[in-house]
């Protein structure tokens, strides 16, 4: 299956409707989210389906080897402070430098966990807008 270029979307007329029922208040949410990533109904709804369709899958290849490196950064840490607190509950008091490090280590991590999900969030927001 072959994934749509911008190409064909401009060159393909959107003739065909599809008819959906939404509550009330889901129809409500639905018009504020659209007006949030600044698009209009239908082409928020479009862009939805098709990704969650996998037509035009939101994470790329390259999004899915950052992420699977990220988690394995995350599982590291995790074990490191499961260690961390077996031995403050059997009352033993680490390194204090070794401690830090963990610290640092979590931090590392969930900043870059954050920034990659901004930059995935920011890079829908213009594909949405710029592409549907």
């Amino acid at each position: 299956m072959r994934a749509f270029t911008s190409n064909d979307r401009r060159r393909e007329r959107r003739d065909q409707v599809v008819h959906a029922r939404f509550s009330k208040t889901e129809i409500e949410r639905i018009e504020h989210a659209a007006e949030a990533a600044g698009m209009t109904v239908s082409g928020f709804l479009r862009s939805l389906i098709l990704e969650g369709a996998g037509v035009r899958p939101f994470l790329t290849d390259a999004d899915r080897a950052v992420f699977s490196l990220l988690l394995s950064d995350i599982k590291a840490v995790g074990v490191n402070l499961n260690q961390l607190a077996r031995a403050r509950n059997r009352g033993e008091t680490g390194q204090l430098q070794d401690e830090k490090k963990m610290i640092d280590d979590v931090q590392r991590v969930v900043a870059i966990v954050l920034f990659e999900l901004l930059t995935f969030a920011e890079r829908g927001a213009r594909r949405r807008v710029g592409s549907v």
